[in-house]
């Protein structure tokens, strides 16, 4: 839109410093755009084209426009500022020295969105699908494959621009490249599931870094895929950033009821579904599954907590994520341990059954300490390590117990591993995170898929903005 060459205006009739200006404006002679009523000057601004397209943030603004470009531009009234872009002098002697001006129509946030996708030539490459006028939006989701089972947020542009502002990454900017159909995944494309699964734009940055972790060779998405486990990704978060976007850490952190939570650990699932292909029945062959393969999301509790951060333990402090191939929780019950050695005795006897109890260094495991357990440790001193090596210790195991046929059991390890010591743990597969209610001597197990080279490793990322 090219402007002419002068004086440029824009207003509106509700605003009172507008309507003190109306004088001047016509003494001027300046081409006036107003806002909310097509017939107080000759210009139509009422859809807010001009005022987008300019960035005007107050009315009344003045411009002055020159070889179709602005070279100057006043906020409000002020007689000395006016008359010096005018170049004219003594005008409205009778009125004030200065008024603020009223907020822009065209920043006003219940029409910001809907302006920015009409003209803001967003650039977005996603195919916009035309629903037919009887067609319900979201039976036709469902029809084309687009849900995980449950309803989700129509994508619309207007809601994709406001989920991008979440970021300052460009929306083409692939963050990676998405299992098991190997496509190229934009941030737009993580911002188009992030609406359908309900986030807010606040959330965007964390489910951009799930993603980055999730599809790295170490975690291997494609095998957790395509297994007939029962896991998928499980996130877990650290940092400021949990607290700004309201993450539950506490009360239930593992159950339901919080959004950030639910929905972030849904946005990643939807990007696997409907950027990599990977569906139930298709590349996703679970004989079970289980609930978290629709949403497995929490942050750890750092206040309180006898231990470092998760990700900060593991090499990246701050805002940051760690993927964990979870297949559900399994729960720990001790009321009466009071010495941490004694409850590290019940978090081992309950770990040993992870996957199976006669089958050893094969899936990882996350311990989650509630804080009421997490307390008995904080005050004797022990740190994760320190826990760590005492369950280590522990499942240390003697490999004549878990041999095929033992204990009346076929399942179990080979008999040419009989009179070995065998850890239940590979190095590093056992994660420990603080979580949880202040009340309930409860913590929890969350069982691993195959670990190590020939399955997944935890991966942990920083969040950026």
């Amino acid at each position: 839109m090219r402007l002419p060459d002068g004086l440029v205006a824009v207003v509106k009739r509700e605003c009172p410093t507008c309507v003190l200006v109306e004088p001047v404006l016509r003494e001027l002679g300046a081409e006036v755009w107003c806002q909310d009523d097509a017939g107080w000057f000759e210009h139509d601004d009422t859809e807010l084209e001009l005022s987008y397209r300019l960035g005007i943030e107050t009315v009344p603004t003045l411009l002055r426009i020159q070889d179709g470009e602005e070279t100057a531009r006043v906020v409000g009234w002020s007689r000395e500022q006016w008359e010096a872009l005018t170049g004219v002098p003594s005008l409205g002697a009778d009125l004030p020295e200065h008024r603020p001006g009223c907020g822009s129509l065209s920043v006003d946030p219940f029409r910001i969105d809907a302006l920015e996708a009409r003209y803001g030539g967003s650039g977005l490459g996603s195919r916009r699908v035309e629903l037919a006028d009887l067609e319900d939006e979201h039976e036709a989701m469902f029809d084309r494959g687009w849900t995980d089972g449950l309803p989700v947020v129509p994508p619309t542009l207007e809601r994709v621009l406001r989920m991008l502002r979440g970021t300052t990454r460009a929306p083409g900017d692939v963050v990676a490249v998405v299992p098991p159909d190997l496509v190229e995944c934009t941030v737009e494309k993580v911002a188009v599931n992030a609406v359908m699964a309900g986030c807010l734009p606040e959330h965007l940055p964390v489910v951009l870094a799930a993603l980055e972790a999730a599809c790295t060779e170490e975690f291997a998405l494609h095998g957790l895929l395509a297994t007939t486990y029962f896991s998928g990704p499980m996130i877990v978060v650290n940092g400021p950033i949990a607290r700004r976007i309201g993450m539950n850490s506490g009360v239930n952190a593992l159950g339901q009821g919080n959004r950030a939570n639910a929905t972030i650990g849904r946005a990643l699932q939807l990007v696997v579904r409907n950027v990599g292909g990977g569906r139930p029945g298709g590349i996703d062959r679970a004989t079970l599954g289980n609930p978290g393969k629709l949403t497995s999301c929490f942050a750890e509790r750092e206040e309180g907590s006898p231990f470092a951060p998760l990700a900060a333990d593991r090499g990246v402090p701050g805002d940051a994520v760690t993927l964990f191939a979870g297949s559900g929780v399994q729960p720990v019950v001790d009321q009466l341990s009071r010495t941490p050695e004694s409850l590290a005795r019940s978090f081992a006897a309950c770990l040993r059954v992870n996957g199976h109890p006669k089958l050893p260094l094969s899936f990882d495991a996350v311990l989650v300490v509630s804080p009421e357990h997490g307390r008995v440790f904080r005050e004797a001193g022990w740190d994760r390590a320190r826990l760590v090596a005492e369950i280590e210790g522990l499942l240390t195991l003697d490999a004549d117990e878990l041999v095929r046929g033992a204990g009346g059991i076929t399942e179990g390890v080979p008999e040419a591993l009989a009179g070995r010591k065998l850890p239940k743990f590979r190095p590093g597969g056992l994660l420990v995170v603080h979580a949880g209610g202040d009340a309930g001597l409860f913590s929890a197990v969350v069982g691993g898929w195959v670990s190590g080279t020939t399955g997944s490793s935890p991966v942990t990322r920083e969040v950026r903005a």
